[in-house]
């Protein structure tokens, strides 16, 4: 099957809560100009080297790419990553997202007595490595935690604030790109950031009645495919090797693009 026919032939994925899906979903892809989305990278800078070197052999001069957080924590390479994300979205043809992983460093920053148990099983010790932050024997240590902290924000530098000023959402036409997911009941202007962080319990279930299309990551998928308005991206980098951006034309026309 082509990539095209995979996006909108397959069957898609089907939920416990199918019985009430909503209105049917009938909406063409109609952004504004062309956009590629890039999933959860998550420490995997040579990944994103690679698959950005396939977007710029796609040969769309004036796309913008759009990654949908997760930029740290799993992989070896959360400094790296974060190096070349802001590169390029100081170029200006990339915008970067926040995820619920750039959300639980940041807890982490502000209060790691209290959130920095959590990040660290998550995926930060990956993370705090990567910035030659270790040596944490105890995660629940509030004294090592707050040590860490302070190392960890000494070799952020700037980066920290950067992460600060991530928007959440993005949008061009009736393509809206978040993390993970979003309330189909609500505009896309006036969703909570804990839904577009961490989902929302009706977000796989319901289709949206305003024809947005939501692209998203978030929810590891074996495939980039269509589903009632939806487009997963997140096909698992830090653990399968394959991380995976949609290309989107003002015409509909789409393109998966994936490494290796």
């Amino acid at each position: 099957m082509s990539l095209f026919g995979r996006l909108f032939g397959g069957s898609g994925r089907r939920g416990a809560d199918d019985a009430d899906p909503g209105p049917a979903f009938t909406a063409p892809l109609a952004p504004e100009r062309t956009i590629a989305i890039i999933g959860d990278i998550h420490g995997c800078d040579e990944l994103l080297s690679r698959l950005l070197d396939k977007l710029d052999a796609v040969g769309e001069r004036d796309m913008t790419i759009v990654t949908v957080g997760d930029y740290v924590d799993r992989g070896e390479q959360s400094r790296e990553t974060l190096d070349r994300l802001q590169s390029e979205a100081k170029s200006g043809r990339m915008i970067c997202l926040s995820g619920n992983h750039e959300a639980m460093l940041l807890d982490f920053v502000d209060r790691p007595e209290e959130h920095g148990a959590r990040w660290l099983r998550n995926g930060g010790l990956q993370t705090l490595a990567s910035f030659g932050v270790g040596g944490i024997s105890d995660i629940s240590s509030g004294t090592d935690l707050v040590t860490a902290r302070d190392r960890f924000v000494n070799a952020l530098g700037g980066t920290v604030d950067w992460l600060k000023e991530l928007p959440d959402r993005f949008q061009s036409g009736n393509v809206a790109v978040v993390h993970a997911g979003a309330d189909p009941d609500v505009p896309i202007a006036m969703q909570q950031t804990r839904h577009l962080h961490w989902g929302h319990r009706k977000f796989q279930a319901r289709t949206r009645a305003d024809g947005t299309w939501i692209i998203h990551g978030h929810t590891i998928v074996p495939e980039v495919e269509a589903y009632r308005g939806k487009i997963g991206v997140d096909t698992g980098a830090y653990a399968t090797g394959h991380l995976s951006a949609v290309v989107i034309a003002p015409d509909g026309s789409t393109q998966v693009v994936q490494t290796p």
